[in-house]
């Protein structure tokens, strides 16, 4: 097969063949969240990049390592032997989790009834071995997708994807379509076609010292400013229009018996809508002193975009719907609050998100893996990457080097 849509026997054969591998993907996945690969510790990410590339390479795969400023680096992978100039989509994860070392003390990768536990398995390595899987399933049975499947792994998506940015934009505007294995949604394990836009700001008050019991009159306080501070960024926030302003942290003061010469704040900022942005921004940049002496600096944007379910990532879910329906199985849509690499790829093309394990407890103790359900995700993103490409022009020399 070559380039086309498939053959009415294919998404069985699909599901067939991965369903045959489901102990491997289980086997592969408890070996890759044996690796504990925190955000903040790049040094920890190597050998869990090394398990991907054998993975990768066994499916027909070459790996390129791309090393980070201050992260553990991506990893970029193509097929051996693809044409230079032809089309390609992205398959797109991270490797980083927000758990740090020694986690697995407490938090053992366990198989029980059905359910794999522990750190990662569901954000996202369970959706990185999807890839590996998948991928493998359409070399083994002999099908070519109409656009080549290219891989980036990144390794500091859970800390705001600070290295590997600009890397992911760039693909993103060579790519005919993206599909983020990101973990689904719910027990149902709906796909994420709408994701708020975040940003963070630190926010600082300068005050004056004074001694608090002799001269209080003398003093500034930092802290009585940065009160007022929070309760007016905590205002800003619109739960009907999916606004939402938290001061995450707050630290200041230098003891009890002195007026606080200084304090900061870390917000956070989540949003629905695009439109949205520049009104909040606005807003947090016009916060000004209340208490006499006090000066505020703002520091910081809503730099990740929402993720909206435009036209092109619409028309890219009615595909997965019609592809889940040949597999036999259903898939609905739904909103993540929190953000992912994809709002970045959809301000570029069609992107489509979720499409990792069905599970529960990202980023809590009781995170698990439906280890049955493993196979028809992986069969899933198989169907999708041969999946007709959307009508019209293709948005330049899409294919990367």
């Amino acid at each position: 097969m070559s380039g086309g849509y498939v053959a009415a026997a294919t998404p069985q054969a699909l599901l067939s063949h991965l369903r045959a591998r489901q102990g491997e993907m289980v086997d592969f996945l408890r070996r890759l969240a044996l690796i504990e690969t925190p955000s903040l510790c790049p040094e920890s990410q190597g050998p869990a990049f090394d398990l991907l590339a054998a993975g990768l390479a066994a499916a027909g795969y070459r790996v390129r390592r791309l090393r980070g400023e201050r992260s553990g680096g991506q990893l970029f992978a193509a097929p051996l032997g693809r044409a230079r100039g032809r089309r390609a989509q992205l398959l797109l994860g991270h490797v980083d989790t927000v758990w740090p070392l020694g986690t697995l003390a407490r938090m053992p990768v366990t198989l029980r009834d059905g359910r794999l536990t522990g750190p990662g398995v569901y954000d996202m390595k369970g959706g990185l071995t999807q890839i590996v899987f998948a991928l493998a399933a359409l070399r083994e049975l002999g099908l070519e997708p109409p656009a080549t499947p290219v891989v980036f792994v990144s390794s500091d998506e859970e800390v705001f994807s600070a290295d590997s940015l600009r890397s992911i934009s760039r693909l993103a505007r060579r790519v005919e379509r993206v599909f983020v294995l990101e973990p689904s949604l719910g027990p149902e394990g709906r796909l994420k076609t709408q994701r708020k836009g975040f940003g963070r700001y630190r926010v600082r008050v300068h005050g004056k010292a004074a001694h608090s019991g002799l001269e209080p009159e003398k003093g500034a306080s930092a802290i009585l400013e940065m009160a007022h501070a929070i309760l007016y960024l905590h205002s800003l926030s619109d739960p009907v229009r999916g606004i939402a302003v938290n001061v995450g942290t707050v630290h200041g003061g230098e003891r009890v018996n002195v007026i606080a010469p200084e304090a900061t704040a870390e917000v956070g900022v989540r949003l629905l809508a695009a439109a949205d942005r520049e009104e909040v921004e606005s807003k947090i940049a016009a916060l000004r002193p209340v208490v006499p002496g006090t000066r505020i600096e703002i520091a910081g944007s809503v730099d990740h975009p929402p993720l909206e379910r435009t036209p092109r990532n619409q028309a890219l879910f009615a595909l997965a719907r019609a592809a889940a329906g040949e597999l036999g199985i259903e898939i609905e849509e739904g909103m993540a609050g929190g953000g992912s690499d994809g709002n970045t790829t959809s301000l570029f093309t069609a992107t489509l998100d979720g499409l990792g394990a069905v599970g529960d407890g990202a980023h809590a103790d009781h995170e698990f893996v439906e280890v049955g359900r493993l196979p028809e995700r992986a069969a899933l993103l198989a169907m999708l990457m041969l999946a007709p490409l959307a009508a019209g022009e293709p948005a330049g020399a899409r294919a990367t080097s």
